[in-house]
């Protein structure tokens, strides 16, 4: 019997069961067996069209005997998007394809959600018990079970230690960007407290915006905007405009039962040309939480994540009556559901919401992801946002809150979570409830152009990926730091895919870095890859990538500690930032913030050649937050935000002669020590660096 025969055995007698049959297809090529990655992948592509070609020639008859007026592409009722029935507008799929299925109307997308949604929930709602937890935003995840992982790869390749290996390897220097900010990625901004041009700051501290001029000799406070019931924001600067990116503040703390509820996004155009009185130009508000936000130029992308909906869910006992009975009733809410209730709303100015994209926007993806909508928005920030028709948008019918952007690529992906078994209470992870279990990481790559962001292909890796740091694209290669999952021995990995039409195809491996270990964090180069793992010491890897089907270790260090933060300071040094064995005044062993640094000159035999600790229980909060760490080359100094109980310094850190010289000055106290910033503001006479703490901006002494 083919796939077709069998799908169509499994609906009942009737008009052409399209949408059956592609849902069908889409659960078919997810769960095709394992094997050869290029060959399965390209095998269900092919299948997934013949279905839809099949789908479409079926819409095409069924629609010939359809009274006149009558689209085919019909809505369930309210469901909002693409409309049916007279004067509609047609249905316009997007250009999505392989991997993000396009769906063949409205009424599809939505029967996705209803589907995926309909096993989640129980007599209580939003299933909640063994083996599920949730996270941040109420999703629900699954969590692995325990079991021995298998170790199916070839042992790890090494350089030879031979003085005759050769690498064009090379670590390179990293600074701030243009408005201050220490970033992931050269050319692309990110959003802070903290903000400036060179002449002007701008600051952002609770519902306070206020703007300082830094352009003479002291820094002078020029103006401040109350932003309201603004909350949880941070920055970006372009121009004389501000931009914005928090929540309003109603939806912070808010619970529905055991569903954490996630705050809406706020976004507001602030202009500055007058920094003596900024003013609100613009106020966006989408139903949907922020997962991050970047800018190119005047470009801002956002990246957006709804959970699951809030639904009336009834409760057994209290006239409901037994557990069955209330099932029943959740689960016909799920059933009456329409697009309004999974797709996320934009405001503009307090006015009336719009559904942010449309039906075509958004595509249904293959693989069997977890329960949400990712959705990608871009502008231009230079000018206010009209309409919904202003903004390039486009979704994902899924959870794949992992976002990670270079100067030209977005990737979104959705990694399992870590590998044993839950309870009813469990750490929140990320990942998706269907299909995680199976141990690999799902990626969905988008070429960028301007604001706009268009779909290329996706892939998958087996292993887990900890966070944005652990993802690198250079010249069209996804490069990527895993670590274990059930798919996989207890090792990290490095991982290198490129695009191959619709494919982000694996095209090579390097395992057995870490093993037992956790990866505390990672560098990429253009040729290169420094790693951190630890559990009870602290290896330092680098792998050599100048070979992307072949990534090599060149050479590891083990000591005590480890670095959770990495910043290079050119072709020779390395700063690691993180945590180590320290001695108290009595000489007893204790822990607390260390900072090493490493020459990398010879890759094949990295070297720690200095270390600092900062006394027991001290801790270096760049590894948290790397905005807290700012490197004058020039001056070759390095200046990072240290806590010691409730107090909070700066440490400047010169590198002279392979070796550290620390000076310390205590600048804040309290929850405030996450405040602080070091922005560096280079002028006609020289460098000066703009220090913030919780009340103040102020230039810093420079040792």
């Amino acid at each position: 019997m083919t796939d077709l025969e069998r799908h169509w055995d499994d609906v009942p007698v009737g008009p052409a069961p399209v949408q059956a049959i592609l849902r069908e297809g889409r659960r078919s090529a997810a769960t095709s067996s394992r094997g050869d990655r290029r060959r399965r992948a390209r095998r269900g592509f092919v299948g997934a069209g013949v279905l839809a070609g099949l789908g479409g020639a079926f819409v095409a008859g069924t629609l010939v005997s359809q009274p006149a007026g009558v689209s085919g592409a019909g809505l369930g009722a309210g469901a909002g998007g693409t409309g049916s029935g007279p004067g509609a507008p047609a249905f316009v799929p997007a250009a999505f394809h392989g991997a993000l299925q396009e769906p063949a109307s409205c009424e599809d997308l939505l029967d996705h959600y209803r589907d995926a949604a309909v096993d989640l929930v129980g007599a209580w709602g939003w299933q909640y018990g063994f083996g599920y937890a949730r996270d941040a935003l109420g999703n629900a995840v699954a969590v692995a079970g325990a079991g021995v992982p298998r170790n199916l790869r070839a042992p790890m390749t090494e350089a030879s230690a031979d003085s005759a290996f050769r690498t064009s390897a090379k670590t390179t220097t990293a600074t701030t960007s243009e408005t201050g900010t220490n970033v992931q990625e050269a050319g692309v901004d990110e959003p802070d407290a903290v903000k400036t041009d060179g002449e002007l700051l701008v600051r952002l501290r609770g519902t306070e915006l206020t703007t300082y001029d830094v352009s003479g000799d002291d820094v002078e406070r020029l103006g401040s905007l109350d932003l309201g019931d603004f909350r949880d924001g941070e920055l970006l600067l372009t121009g004389t405009t501000v931009v914005a990116i928090g929540n309003d503040g109603s939806r912070s703390d808010r619970r529905v039962w055991w569903q954490q509820i996630a705050p809406q996004t706020r976004v507001l155009r602030i202009d500055v040309s007058d920094p003596t009185a900024p003013s609100i130009d613009q106020t966006l508000d989408v139903d949907a939480a922020s997962v991050t936000a970047r800018q190119h130029g005047s470009d801002v992308r956002l990246v957006l994540r709804s959970g699951l909906p809030e639904f009336d869910f009834v409760r057994p006992g209290r006239g409901n009556g037994g557990q069955r009975t209330a099932t029943e009733a959740n689960r016909r809410l799920i059933a009456e559901s329409t697009l309004a209730d999974w797709l996320p709303t934009l405001s503009i100015d307090d006015g009336a919401p719009e559904q942010l994209v449309s039906c075509d926007q958004v595509a249904i993806p293959r693989a069997d992801l977890g329960l949400g909508t990712m959705t990608v928005v871009g502008f231009d920030a230079a000018s206010p946002v009209d309409d919904v028709a202003g903004l390039a948008s486009l979704g994902v019918a899924a959870d794949a809150p992992l976002a990670y952007e270079s100067t030209d690529r977005l990737y979104l992906a959705a990694s399992p979570p870590p590998t044993g078994m839950c309870w009813d209470l469990c750490t929140p992870t990320i990942g998706g409830f269907r299909g995680t279990s199976s141990g690999t990481t799902t990626f969905y790559e988008f070429g960028l152009d301007g604001p706009a962001a268009s779909y290329v292909g996706a892939g998958e890796v087996e292993g887990t990926v900890r966070d944005r740091w652990s993802m690198d694209e250079a010249d069209g290669v996804l490069r990527v730091a895993v670590g274990p999952s059930s798919e996989t021995g207890n090792f990290n990995s490095v991982v290198t895919l490129r695009s191959e039409g619709d494919e982000l195809v694996e095209i090579g491996r390097l395992d057995g870095l870490g093993r037992n270990e956790d990866i505390q964090s990672v560098r990429w180069f253009d040729g290169l890859a420094l790693l951190v793992t630890f559990r009870r010491i602290d290896p330092f890897y680098a792998v050599d990538l100048t070979d992307v089907e072949n990534p090599t270790l060149l050479g590891e260090l083990k000591i005590p500690g480890f670095s959770s933060y990495l910043h290079p300071l050119g072709g020779e040094r390395v700063l690691g930032l993180g945590e180590g064995p320290q001695r108290t005044p009595s000489g007893r062993r204790s822990w607390g913030g260390q900072v090493g640094l490493f020459d990398v000159t010879d890759l094949t035999d990295p070297q720690r050649i200095d270390v600092h600790g900062y006394g027991p229980g001290s801790r270096t909060l760049a590894g948290g937050d790397p905005r807290q760490f700012t490197w004058l080359p020039e001056q070759r100094l390095a200046l990072t935000v240290v806590a010691r109980g409730r107090a909070g310094y700066v440490s400047a850190m010169k590198i002279w002669g392979g070796e550290l010289r620390t000076n310390m000055t205590r600048v804040e106290f309290g929850s405030d020590v996450d405040l602080v910033r070091t922005v560096p503001i280079a002028t006609d006479d020289g460098l000066k660096v703009a220090l913030v703490t919780g009340e103040d901006v102020e230039f810093f002494e420079l040792p």
